[in-house]
């Protein structure tokens, strides 16, 4: 009998967990005294930090293995948070045609990029450019409160447009296979998808209650269906030909269906300290490990690549926010939006590998997307929380001073009457 063994190096394998718990402690400690600081970050500079080219760590399959469960759960996250209902109508046709138009500006911008002879394809250069970090963005927008604002809805389906998208883009165009074939191969997993969520819905007023008793037993139902769920689709995607992002994806979306509008935060508790906890850490410290630094400072274009493409991204997902939001929403929520739409790093990762290893992208240029998407997860969402912080404040002091002139008018109109009693007093 044939045996295929996997290689296990227990002290790389250690040093991951170490280096995603540090990540998260330094990510805690410097949020509440400095700045906000998304952990994603902290995760990718440490993984360059123990990678091949400075401490010596080597990623092999079985870590592989658990960054690819990592980056399934991520996108499971990136489902499980759109609300179909909530953002259907104008916030979803909105961030439909804010893509459309980020794509052609991406596409555009790839091709003079081409045409200098700084980048080789348009294509992958262009699809990593219109993208959105939803999945990064979901815990800094779930701390703040966001997700549940106007605002929030809006946001939710830039990035949830931002983000499969160019999932799809990855299907459909950038593969070896043809356009046709990616087409079928998509239009069946969509199909064999859609026929799981009917049976899930369906059978969900009758499991659901089951579900729920058992969150706080040993048995958790719940939360190792849902693994069953991520899991199965993702590997159907990859059996199929296809990312297994979309297997993530589908399975966050069928989960949110299945839930409607019942919160159930134990549910909600268990997964994200699952995912966040112990697997998502492993994909971004991986993508740190992989990265190709040396390239990247080996010569100084390499590192102005990085501000080009930095500003880039906000041109491309920015000025549509700017330009398409205009009746619904202010200027400076306007402008917080540009800055999170333009918040990239998960896609522009897979994207670049991608690409280097089918030879359409060079190291270099692939180090400096990463490295603008990594300054972006630093810098946008910052940005864009300190406008709505200010909103926030401008809107409490509004309120205040609407309570203020209520209460002095019904002061005046108080006194009035009992001025007006006096004088009629016998």
């Amino acid at each position: 009998m044939l045996a295929t063994t996997i290689s296990v190096d227990p002290g790389t394998f250690l040093a991951i967990t170490a280096v995603a718990a540090l990540a998260g402690t330094v990510s805690a400690v410097v949020s509440e005294r400095v700045i906000v600081m998304p952990v994603v970050v902290v995760e990718l500079l440490l993984g360059v930090a123990i990678g091949p080219k400075v401490l010596g760590l080597h990623v092999n399959e079985f870590i592989d293995f658990f960054s690819a469960l990592g980056l399934g759960l991520l996108f499971f996250f990136a489902g499980y948070e759109i609300d179909l209902h909530r953002i259907a109508g104008q916030p979803l046709r909105l961030a439909l045609l804010g893509w459309a138009l980020s794509l052609a500006l991406a596409y555009a911008i790839g091709g003079a990029l081409v045409a200098a002879g700084v980048v080789l394809s348009l294509l992958y250069t262009g699809s990593a450019m219109s993208t959105t970090a939803l999945g990064a963005l979901l815990p800094i927008l779930s701390d703040s409160g966001e997700l549940r604002t106007k605002f929030g809805s809006y946001l939710l389906a830039a990035g949830a447009v931002g983000e499969l998208g160019p999932v799809l883009l990855l299907t459909l165009i950038l593969s070896a296979q043809s356009t046709v074939h990616n087409a079928l191969i998509l239009f069946l997993f969509v199909v064999l998808a859609v026929g799981v969520a009917v049976f899930v819905v369906r059978s969900s007023q009758r499991t659901l209650p089951m579900l729920e008793r058992t969150l706080e037993r040993s048995s958790q139902l719940a939360v190792r269906w849902i693994v069953v769920l991520v899991f199965a689709l993702a590997m159907l995607a990859f059996e199929l030909g296809l990312d297994l992002l979309l297997g993530g994806f589908a399975a966050g979306v069928i989960t949110r269906q299945v839930l409607g509008a019942r919160e159930i935060p134990e549910f909600d508790s268990k997964m994200t300290a699952i995912a966040f906890g112990v697997f998502v850490p492993f994909f971004f410290i991986v993508s740190g490990m992989k990265l190709d630094v040396s390239a990247l400072f080996a010569s100084p274009g390499g590192v102005a690549k990085i501000f080009i493409f930095f500003v880039l991204f906000l041109v491309v997902r920015g000025v549509p926010a700017l330009l398409l939001y205009r009746r619904v929403l202010s200027g400076r929520e306007r402008r917080a939006l540009a800055l999170m739409s333009s918040t990239q790093l998960p896609l522009v990762l897979a994207i670049t590998a991608l690409a280097v290893e089918t030879g359409h992208m060079r190291p270099s240029t692939a180090a400096a997307l990463v490295g603008a998407a990594v300054l972006s997860t630093l810098v946008f969402p910052i940005l864009g929380l300190r406008l709505r912080g200010d909103l926030a404040e401008a809107h409490l002091e509004e309120v205040q001073a609407e309570a203020g002139a209520e209460a002095g008018t019904a002061a005046t109109t108080i006194d009035n009457v009992e001025a007006r009693g006096h004088c009629v007093a016998p």
